[in-house]
Formats: structure tokens, sequence, C-alpha cells
């Protein structure tokens, strides 16, 4: 396998970050985002890229103060198991603290990867009242994937809430 450079995502690189995200949304394994909303989280995307293609990718999306979630995060089949996952999450929790960021949220199917990056299963309530107040009125799918919320329960079953502290 060729080197591989993890980077901060341009918008030339949106389109190859959907062109990659649409089998695992086509599959249910994750969910599919409209262009127009890649593009306007550009700034939250690391890629993976090697010899000039995109071959994986993931974004830090800031939630509250001290908590951001991991999402959007995949890695081609073809490179799977060589490392790239673990540096995509890396660079994300490094641009985590460098925001300032205490915990990192994701939802995921793919526990045992999660794990071993420090991450623990969650149970509910993981927040106080009052920044739970406050999380809710977010229109944002991932905060309410994050609290838990009923109303994404179709899109999530089987998916782990996990979460880190840094």
């Amino acid at each position: 396998m060729t080197e591989f450079l993890v980077r901060p995502a341009r918008t030339a690189d949106i389109v190859p970050i959907r062109d990659l995200l649409e089998p695992y949304v086509q599959r249910r394994i994750l969910l599919g985002k409209d262009l127009v909303v890649l593009y306007e989280a550009t700034q939250e995307f690391v890629v993976a890229e090697a010899a000039g293609e995109i071959i994986g990718c993931g974004a830090l999306h800031v939630i509250w103060e001290d908590l951001a979630e991991v999402r959007t995060l995949l890695v081609r089949d073809d490179w799977l198991h060589h490392g790239i996952g673990r540096a995509i999450v890396d660079r994300l929790e490094d641009n985590a603290r460098a925001l300032g960021v205490t915990r990192l949220f994701c939802l995921t199917f793919e526990v045992d990867f999660f794990s071993r990056r420090g991450f623990t299963p969650i149970g509910e309530q993981i927040v106080d009242p009052d920044v739970y107040s406050q999380l809710v009125r977010s229109p944002d799918e991932g905060v309410a994937e994050f609290l838990d919320l009923a109303h994404v329960k179709p899109n999530t079953l089987g998916n782990t809430r996990m979460l880190k502290r840094l």
C-alpha cells in the first residue's frame, strides 16, 4: 500500500467525500447528508489521501463547550486495516484538544474500533439538566443522537453511543 496523509479537508474534497459516503448510506450504516450540508461542514472534516485520492474521512462537530462528536468517519474498503481510521481519529482528537474540547462522543456500529481508541459505551443523561435544556433546542441530528431523543431512533437502532474523555 502507498503512504497516506491525513490533512484538513478542502472544498474540492467534498464531492469525493460524498462519493465515499454513498455506499454506506445505501447500506444504512451512515446517515446521508445533502451536498450543501457537507460543504457547510468543510472545516469540520479531515481527509486521508493517498496518490491524490481521498481514501477516508472524518469530521469533528462541536456540540457544547466541552463536547464534540466524531462523525462521518469512514475508510474506503480497500484501505481498511492500514491504520487510516486510527490516524483520522488521532487528528480529530488533536483538533478537539486545540478547541478546548474535553469529551468526544460517537454513535457507531464499530464498537471494538472505538473501544481500542479509549471510547466507552454510555447510558442516559450524561449532561446536566441545564445543558440538556439548551442542547435539546438544536436542530442538529447529531445532537439528537447524543441526547438519545426518540425521533432519531429509526435511524440509529443498533448503534452504540460512546464517549471518550480527552
